[in-house]
């Protein structure tokens, strides 16, 4: 029940020592005030003749407005954070009848707000807080001095993993919320260890510096087998054999067009044909290079093909000359050849430990970098970053290094231990696999640019040479030369980036065929 009580003016406040007792006067400036009957038993409101003047300390301030007295507030409940001190004193002034601990910051409710907060209660919070409640009770300091700090200045620091939580839902819950979320992983990505499927591949062979191995946007793989070429759709398992070369002859390269089912093939006798894989028809035949051509990549209709007679040629297939353009550099066999994401850029690297960059109309390169000191086939530009380029040494050299092709820059070198064969960068994430040879064999997934092992994969038994990635993204396939291809799921995919799925496909659906 609240009490009403009208405040006398000013003027009379002041003579409240005498002998008679305040009359209540109506003014215009006399305001109804409204407080709890607690509050206003300790101070009478009409005090008696015969009462001793009350100490300065313990005065009734009596004003023509009301102005609520904040010495008696718990300032502690902004903190939300328990403490003895308060305790103690809310349940000496709970009515007997009522609970000890019914006290509004002993709730659930209380506890996970103040988890949400202001974080988990460590001891120096419950310290600050017992402080604030005794300095606050004792009303020494007003509100605002330094000695209480501003009423909605809170006593600690907010964690910033806890102001994530709040909107997140990250992985914060399990220390915010213990007990009542369900903790979620925080590791690493679980990849599966084992290959979901393998086929064989008879005279798939090893040499380092052939690509006999390409994965196409529609979902056919292409693999050159000695003279042939054999095509394995991914969605229906059906081998098909797409050319045959002659005894005379042998598949050294293989590559996909971009956005199209042509299909280029590069021989040891040098030519470069261009099959049409719908119909396995052969739409020319392109005999430029004298010695055999081990390396091919596409930029819309535009086909680079690299040879061991040291040149890299440019092919238009609409046009009706063999080649376009010629490009001199290299100093030894052309083993490796990549564009980039936006088709301007054209890196090849070779055997003699030198990799290149050239643009859509240099005759030589704009780029050379020559820190490698070993045969350079392995090369990936990241679809992530532009001019961003990842390069890989052979025996001798050992190690990715990564270069910013817009700034000239070389960014990184990672020692792995062994040849690297192969890199290709995933689409979905920032992370890139490596494929190496002498003298352990191992598939390496990276997390850049860390260049962090997420995992290392074993299995085959002579080096890894051929590596292509599917369209979706997720899945790679290797090559040796112990003439077997495996696949893996090593990358999640583009919109839940969640390997959980990939994991039980991997350890349940393994299947061992021919691919030819």
């Amino acid at each position: 029940m609240d009490h009403h009580q009208l405040l006398p003016p000013r003027s009379l406040m002041e003579n409240s020592s005498s002998s008679k007792p305040p009359t209540p006067v109506s003014t215009p400036s006399s305001r109804i005030a409204s407080a709890p009957s607690s509050r206003l038993s300790s101070a009478p409101p009409h005090p008696s003749p015969s009462s001793s003047a009350p100490t300065p300390a313990s005065r009734t301030v009596y004003s023509d407005r009301f102005i609520p007295s904040r010495s008696g507030s718990n300032l502690a409940l902004f903190d939300l954070a328990p403490s003895p001190s308060h305790d103690a004193a809310s349940a000496s002034s709970s009515s007997p009848g009522e609970p000890s601990g019914s006290t509004p910051t002993s709730s659930p409710y209380c506890a996970l707000l103040r988890a949400a907060l202001f974080g988990p209660t460590t001891p120096d919070r419950v310290a600050s807080s017992a402080t604030a409640c005794s300095s606050s009770s004792a009303g020494a300091s007003p509100v605002g001095s330094p000695a209480t700090g501003n009423i909605f200045r809170f006593k600690a620091e907010v964690p910033r993993s806890a102001k994530r939580a709040l909107f997140s839902g990250g992985a914060d819950e399990g220390v915010l919320f213990p007990g009542v979320f369900t903790a979620r992983g925080t590791g690493p990505r679980k990849i599966p260890r084992s290959p979901y499927k393998e086929l064989d591949a008879p005279a798939l062979q090893d040499d380092f510096y052939l690509n006999l191995v390409d994965w196409s946007s529609h979902n056919v793989l292409a693999v050159g087998l000695g003279n042939c070429v054999y095509l394995w759709n991914a969605c229906s398992s059906k081998v098909t054999k797409l050319c045959d070369l002659g005894v005379d002859d042998t598949v050294c390269s293989v590559g996909w067009a971009q956005r199209d089912t042509h299909l280029a093939v590069g021989t040891n006798q040098g030519k470069v044909q261009v099959w049409d894989a719908t119909h396995c028809k052969r739409i020319r035949t392109m005999e430029s290079h004298c010695m055999r051509v081990g390396a091919l990549a596409w930029s819309s209709s535009l086909l680079s093909s690299g040879s061991r007679d040291k040149t890299i040629l440019h092919h238009d297939i609409r046009a009706q000359d063999d080649y376009i353009s010629k490009l001199d550099g290299h100093k030894s066999e052309v083993c490796g050849l990549k564009w980039s994401y936006d088709n301007r850029q054209l890196a090849s690297g070779g055997n003699d430990n030198r990799l290149y960059v050239w643009n859509q109309h240099s005759a030589h390169p704009v780029l050379k970098y020559t820190e490698h000191t070993a045969a350079v086939k392995a090369i990936a530009w990241s679809p992530h970053l532009h001019g961003i380029l990842a390069s890989g040494g052979g025996t001798a050299d050992r190690c990715i290094r990564f270069w910013n092709t817009t700034t000239n820059m070389h960014l990184n070198c990672v020692d792995t231990g062994s040849q690297v064969c192969n890199l290709v960068w995933s689409k979905n994430v920032n992370e890139l696999v490596s494929t190496h040879g002498y003298s352990q064999n191992q598939i390496i997934v990276w997390r850049y640019p860390t260049m962090s092992k997420l995992v290392t994969l074993t299995g085959h038994t002579y080096r890894v040479l051929y590596l292509a990635i599917s369209p979706d993204g997720q899945t790679i396939v290797t090559g040796a030369g112990d003439e077997t291809l495996r696949f893996w799921n090593v990358f999640p995919s583009p919109k839940s980036q969640s390997s959980d799925s990939l994991s039980s496909i991997g350890a349940t659906s393994f299947v061992r065929s021919y691919i030819r």
